[in-house]
């Protein structure tokens, strides 16, 4: 019996589960407490498909907004109203489209990577690189979605109060995305 796992039995490395199907063996948890077993029982193979499909889930999440403001912004040019902008608010937008672009480019290639990696027996390590780049395409949203509403507010009311407005907003995404998180992260985990 295996205490760490809740008392279960720990099969041997070529020993057959679930109705006789033969999986991969186990690995022995090392230092740090890493290997085959992380709590749930889950081989690295099928720890690496759970993570596809929780990474997936996310990826369509971020995947849909990133779409719908570059959709609109890549509208913005062709108005009317753009060819009358100062020359600091079309930097603005060209930087904020660049983003956007950017943005789409990092939740996208998780798709392509895994299309090209597929079948090649590498899951695992797709799905880090693909984690990778869906926070880099998180973090680029995050820039994306501060310089449009920056430039939107300075086009539509010309104040001075519009940095410090745009300084809450990005002090409410950080708080969102990144800082709860990791407050509950640190408060809840039970040890991993």
């Amino acid at each position: 019996m295996n205490e760490r796992d809740g008392g279960t039995p720990e099969d041997e490395p070529g020993e057959t589960r679930r109705g006789g199907s033969a999986r991969e063996p186990d690995r022995v948890a090392g230092a740090g407490g890493r290997g085959g077993h992380d709590g749930r029982g889950e081989t690295e193979e099928e720890r690496a498909d759970r993570r596809w499909q929780e990474l997936l889930q996310e990826i369509r999440v971020a995947q849909t907004g990133v779409q719908i403001l570059l959709g609109f912004l890549l509208t913005v040019v062709f108005t009317p109203l753009f060819h009358d902008l100062e020359q600091t608010d079309k930097t603005i937008y060209l930087v904020t489209v660049v983003l956007g672009s950017l943005a789409t480019g990092a939740l996208i290639g998780p798709v392509s990577f895994h299309r090209i990696v597929s079948g090649h027996r590498v899951k695992p390590q797709a799905v880090a690189w693909a984690s990778r780049l869906t926070f880099t395409g998180i973090l680029l949203l995050l820039a994306t979605l501060t310089s449009a509403l920056f430039l939107i507010l300075r086009v539509a009311t010309h104040d001075p109060y519009v940095p410090w407005l745009v300084s809450g907003v990005l002090a409410w995404y950080l708080v969102c995305w990144f800082a709860l998180p990791l407050w509950v992260r640190t408060h809840y985990a039970n040890g991993s």
